[in-house]
């Protein structure tokens, strides 16, 4: 199995993992509930992490079925799957552009991310303030609720690598997500965060469409 193959697919899923929690729905409700409960710094980010990681732990349990399922069919198919995990990751990534295409550029499911979009009406929904424990509750299954769909054509696309790939993409996915969230909440709570994020989910869709082409080309061309 080719080793720049499994270093490319790594480095990609840092990539999408990373700039995914880079979208507002990620760090944006952190810093708001943290403004109204009067959470520190240090609680703000210790709740952000969890919810990270319930983020993590929900994306791993697909990924986990996707490998699982995929292992058994390569055992089947042989030499054929690199070939059918090639042409997957081609049609996801494409999948992906078109829906930039039409203007759907944000990857998610399982949540309404729209009124995430301008803190100040996000702020009505936390216009009253209620119990650490209800908001923490509430802030967990934002994020563990909504795994990240996007990152499962990563784990596809590791599956010839077995449980060592399979965890090595977990470690990936674990330390990009939780690592970009704590940052970008961490960074809008001193105040020195200036980045105009929203260009980004603007295009998430096509970034990832673009990356998952280029992976699924090189599983193509160097997987045999």
């Amino acid at each position: 199995m080719n080793q720049t193959v499994l270093t490319t697919i790594a480095i990609t899923g840092f990539v999408v993992a990373f700039f995914h929690s880079a979208i507002p729905t990620h760090w944006l409700p952190f810093v708001l509930a943290a403004r109204v409960q009067r959470w520190t710094h240090a609680k703000t980010l210790l709740i952000t992490a969890l919810a990270g990681t319930g983020h993590v732990l929900m994306t791993a349990t697909l990924g986990f079925l996707a490998t699982f399922f995929g292992m058994a069919l390569s055992e089947t198919i042989g030499s054929w799957f690199p070939r059918l995990a090639g042409g997957f990751l081609l049609l996801f990534g494409l999948y992906y552009l078109v829906r930039q295409l039409r203007g759907k550029g944000h990857v998610h499911f399982g949540y309404p991310h729209e009124h995430l979009h301008e803190g100040e009406e996000h702020k009505k929904d936390f216009a009253t303030r209620t119990s650490d424990r209800m908001a923490i509750t509430s802030l967990l299954a934002l994020l563990t609720l909504s795994p990240c769909e996007a990152f499962i054509p990563i784990y596809v696309s590791g599956i010839r690598y077995g449980w060592s790939g399979f965890a090595l993409l977990t470690g990936i996915l674990s330390a990009g997500t939780v690592t970009g969230m704590v940052i970008f909440t961490g960074l809008t709570l001193t105040g020195t965060k200036r980045l105009q994020l929203g260009m980004l989910e603007k295009y998430e869709s096509g970034l990832m469409g673009l990356l998952l082409c280029v992976v699924g080309l090189l599983v193509l061309v160097l997987e045999k």
